[in-house]
């Protein structure tokens, strides 16, 4: 019998393609929290390249029904000064944002700031500070407190 050696493949990018329903909006949102340009844009559709995390981000403008199945979208970074500097970043950049500190999720303890963008769709920065608890809260309870989004509809208006 003949032995097979298979060769992995290596992914370059993981690929993430949202509908929105307004792609210019999200475009203003996601060059924000990105930091960065689009690569491509043509009408009603964006495509960022994001090198940091490796991220093939598409955005496809439709009808956009609830939310649906997904919970959250994140990053995972190395410290919580990573989480504080991004979330830095963030204001600066006109987000609102909400932090969740020493918070025990998903059987971990872990620090983390979250915006929202133009659909609803929640982004999170988080850092595990200690793994495999016996017992946890909720996990990645995204519901937004009201008064944020009293602010957030202060600033679109």
């Amino acid at each position: 019998m003949e032995s097979k050696t298979e060769t992995p493949v290596k992914a370059l990018k993981a690929h993430l393609a949202l509908n929105v329903r307004n792609v210019e909006k999200s475009i203003e949102f996601y060059k924000r929290i990105l930091g960065i340009e689009p690569c491509k844009v043509r009408p009603g559709y964006a495509k960022f390249d994001v090198q940091n995390p490796p991220l093939n981000l598409t955005l496809n403008e439709g009808k956009v029904r609830e939310r649906g199945a997904l919970s959250h979208l994140g990053i995972q970074v190395g410290s919580t000064a990573d989480v504080l500097a991004k979330r830095e970043e963030w204001t600066a950049a006109g987000l609102v944002t909400r932090d969740e500190m020493q918070t025990n999720c998903c059987y971990a303890t872990q620090d983390k700031t979250w915006v929202q963008d133009p659909d609803g769709n929640e982004w999170e920065v988080f850092v595990v500070l200690e793994d495999n608890l016996v017992t946890s809260d909720a996990c990645c309870v995204t519901e937004v407190p009201q008064t944020i989004n009293i602010k957030r509809q202060a600033r679109t208006l």
